[in-house]
């Protein structure tokens, strides 16, 4: 039985569970051992470590990826999926899902303060320390994308952008699944993250993602960073870089599930269906929005 189909109180305790076998552990000493037993290259810790995933992740969708064969725990986490499985909304105006995701808590963004769950309310500057990127979207919209460890773990551009830094902010390793962000104040704001300002010359309002680490994950690879960002790294915050993205292409990827928060200024909406709880998949239209004038 799918976990859609299991009752309501029936995933309550599994959350409850899940929630205190991850946050009631060494969250920084697991998170850094998961990291290095992952990258083990042997086909039959491979072979084992994936089954023992799939008992707990019961929506896993191997067949959809591109290999058939995994040499390590790491090689499934950041699979790459078939050609033609996540075509794109290429509408001008459409701000795509950067990623396979359960849409968490979206809306707009009341001034300043968004909503982490049901009276879990946090302040953007508390996520994001740099007043003058919040200032950009202060009545603007926001949507959390809730990537299961099951999932497709890559994220892609929502729209033609170009991207010039990335800043990196190192922090706890909290779970971030709905029974922790109804548990933990402002977890967002102390979990690992990347601050990624999209230059969108094609529409006329600001555009930020927040890749947000998690225990077992922190640790996101850019393809235009030469070096991951994860609780080993002693680099600068603030990350120079010269990267341009046609929509869809590869930004990264997770190495487990994590989150996503997409941050996009006043005049986009969301469109159409998007609300809490529904799944997404990649390259499907998340946000409408208003062309740069030609």
């Amino acid at each position: 039985m799918s976990s859609i189909n299991k009752p309501i109180a029936t995933l309550s305790k599994l959350e409850q569970l899940n929630f205190l076998m991850t946050n009631r552990i060494p969250r920084r000493w697991s998170t850094q051992f998961i990291g290095w037993f992952s990258k083990i290259r042997h086909p039959w810790v491979a072979k084992l470590s994936i089954f023992v995933w799939s008992l707990f992740a019961e929506d896993l969708r191997l067949k959809d990826a591109k290999k058939e064969t995994f040499d390590s725990l790491q090689d499934c986490f950041i699979r790459e999926l078939k050609p033609g499985l996540r075509p794109i909304e290429h509408s001008p105006d459409i701000v795509t899902s950067p990623c396979d995701a359960i849409i968490g808590e979206c809306g707009t963004i009341q001034d300043n303060t968004v909503l982490q769950a049901k009276g879990f309310p946090y302040e953007l500057n508390e996520l994001i320390p740099d007043g003058a990127l919040c200032s950009k979207y202060k009545n603007g919209t926001y949507i959390t994308l809730r990537l299961k460890s099951s999932m497709y773990h890559r994220f892609h551009a929502p729209v033609d952008c170009h991207v010039n830094k990335v800043n990196y902010l190192s922090g706890d390793t909290w779970n971030v699944n709905p029974i922790a962000l109804k548990k933990v104040e402002k977890l967002f704001c102390k979990n690992e993250r990347a601050i990624i300002e999209l230059d969108t010359p094609d529409h006329a309002g600001s555009i930020t993602l927040v890749p947000v680490a998690a225990i077992l994950v922190a640790s996101m690879k850019f393809h235009f960073l030469s070096e991951p960002l994860d609780m080993k790294y002693i680099g600068p915050n603030h990350i120079r870089c010269n990267a341009d993205f046609n929509k869809g292409d590869q930004m990264g990827y997770f190495q487990h599930g994590s989150t996503i928060i997409v941050f996009a200024s006043k005049g986009y909406e969301l469109a159409q269906g998007i609300e809490t709880g529904k799944r997404i998949n990649m390259g499907e239209a998340l946000l409408t929005g208003h062309q740069s004038p030609a």
